[in-house]
């Protein structure tokens, strides 16, 4: 009687392991899924040159658009400059109106020997002095100007205001960063995938991607477009970090899901599900 339990229990579980292994491949065969974290661009922004910060424009949170203006520095200095190189340039430009007047005066004369060979290149030398001092100056006063532009930091990309690092009245440096944003595109997920599977993911390969914070109308987690924009060539070992079902030890392919339908719920190192559907892949390499 206990023998027959026996064999009853074993055919049981030889069943239902058969059963699951089959289940288990046919799922895998249709969908794979994979873990990741988002991943978005930061830019530290600073002034390329120095001064007594005047406006800090933005606080933290908020967005900013290409092009718009965020902060100043005080340009009271730097319009000076470009005031004393102006002046400059038009002196020498004077300067080099009456040496070039004076040597295409003076020219002709020497092959009639009205003038010495000496008081020709005296001239020349004159004219050719005069040219690279305004010259010089235009150079000046083009520094001089962009200096004075540069005391104002433009957005160089849509984005968001993560830190507002200094505050007005503050005395910086060239270089010395006053905001750290946030881009709003692109935004990607950083994910893996082993060896086993790669050969089932391709480039523009389409992907669903779901976030844990919860959409309030749907009462479900937020769901996204996407698709594979990058395979990494090179293998490594799956880091520390990484949500994966297989072996840590195991080596693995970087790859980079990129979001479609991109909208402010979306955080820098989120967690997020992506669903590859591996069964409308495989149909399409099959036509």
């Amino acid at each position: 009687m206990k023998k027959k339990i026996i064999i009853v229990v074993l055919l049981f579980l030889i069943i239902s392991g058969v059963a699951y292994f089959f289940t288990h491949k046919k799922q895998n065969l249709e969908e794979l899924t994979l873990y990741g974290n988002i991943k978005i661009r930061q830019v530290d922004l600073g002034f390329q040159v120095g001064g007594k910060l005047d406006k800090m424009l933005k606080e933290e949170g908020d967005s900013v658009q290409k092009g718009e203006l965020i902060a100043e520095i005080d340009p009271k200095d730097y319009v000076l400059n470009l005031q004393k190189a102006q002046a400059e340039t038009a002196k020498t430009l004077a300067l080099k109106n009456d040496a070039v007047s004076k040597f295409n005066r003076h020219a002709p004369l020497v092959k009639g020997n009205a003038i010495s060979k000496e008081e020709y290149d005296s001239f020349k030398n004159a004219k050719d002095k005069a040219l690279a001092d305004y010259d010089s100056a235009l150079v000046a006063q083009h520094y001089a100007q962009n200096q004075l532009e540069y005391t104002k930091l433009y957005a160089p990309e849509d984005g968001i205001v993560m830190i507002r690092v200094q505050e007005p009245g503050s005395i910086i440096n060239a270089g010395q960063i006053v905001y750290s944003i946030s881009k709003t595109k692109p935004v990607w997920i950083r994910a893996y995938v082993n060896e086993i599977d790669l050969g089932n993911i391709t480039y523009g390969q389409k992907a669903k991607i779901t976030i844990d914070s919860i959409n309030p109308q749907t009462r479900k987690e937020r769901e996204y477009t996407g698709y594979i924009g990058y395979i990494s060539p090179v293998a490594e070992f799956t880091p520390k970090t990484v949500q994966t079902t297989d072996l840590r030890t195991d080596l693995v392919y970087r790859i980079r899901v990129y979001i479609d339908d991109i909208d402010e719920y979306l955080r820098q190192g989120m967690p997020t599900t992506i669903k590859l559907d591996l069964k409308a892949q495989n149909e399409r390499h099959r036509d």
